[in-house]
């Protein structure tokens, strides 16, 4: 990836963070970034071996055709699926139904689909314990899909998961889908995140430590911390 790219990647997922993440903490949004595009670095990869192995066999789809082409041939080739899977297994190390694929997630994400947050959960759950042997268990248990912090009732919590998947979607299409774009995500989300909380206590501090404002502040009266604790070295990040 050229730094051109990298510098258009990283604004372009700031800035859909900076829209979207509401109450929840950047800590917490960012998790939820990196999973669903971990999702998508996963499922192009598989999509296109599973092309490779089923040659002519594979599916070929218009392009207005929102179906997943790997969903078409399940269907039709269902005496073959459990054969197809292991040969998966042995070659790409991992296999993944082709309703938890991000094409298929993402189709539900932008028809507003009811059930996307029951089909994420289902999806996450066959990813960590079915795809292949202990390989990805716990891979998505940084973020909780029934959070508040997404909505206060099961619907709002699905708007919300369908909003932030199909801002993610449109915004990351025109890039690679190799593992590089994962790792430029996650340094550009996680240098961007300590640098804003930076500013979050370098502004607290400002207010703490202004004379006026030490007479009324809880810890004026406290003992400061000794050298060397936790919250030290912490500080000395900024």
């Amino acid at each position: 990836m050229t730094q051109d790219q990298l510098s258009q990647l990283g604004k372009t997922l700031w800035a859909i963070a900076d829209d979207l993440r509401g109450a929840m903490n950047a800590d917490d949004f960012r998790d939820y970034m990196l999973s669903f595009l971990f999702l998508r670095y996963l499922s192009d990869n598989y999509e296109a071996a599973a092309q490779k192995e089923l040659g002519l066999d594979y599916p070929q789809l218009p392009a207005t055709d929102r179906r997943t082409p790997l969903s078409l041939w399940y269907q039709a080739n269902a005496a073959d699926v459990p054969a197809f899977e292991k040969q998966m297994r042995r070659k790409v190390h991992y296999v993944i139904h082709p309703d938890y694929l991000w094409t298929s997630i993402f189709d539900r994400a932008r028809t507003q689909n009811a059930e996307l947050r029951q089909t994420l959960e289902r999806g996450f759950q066959h990813i960590e314990n079915e795809s292949f042997s202990s390989t990805f268990q716990g891979l998505f248990s940084e973020i909780n899909l029934n959070s508040e912090k997404l909505g206060r009732t099961p619907a709002e919590r699905n708007n919300k998961l369908c909003t932030i998947i199909g801002r993610i979607a449109e915004g990351i299409a025109q890039f690679s889908t190799t593992s590089d774009i994962l790792g430029d995500a996650y340094e550009y989300l996680i240098g961007n995140l300590i640098t804003h909380r930076c500013l979050r206590v370098r502004q607290k501090s400002r207010r703490v430590l202004h004379p006026a404002s030490r007479l009324h502040h809880p810890l004026a009266h406290r003992h400061p911390r000794q050298p060397g604790t936790r919250h030290r070295q912490k500080a000395a990040l900024c």
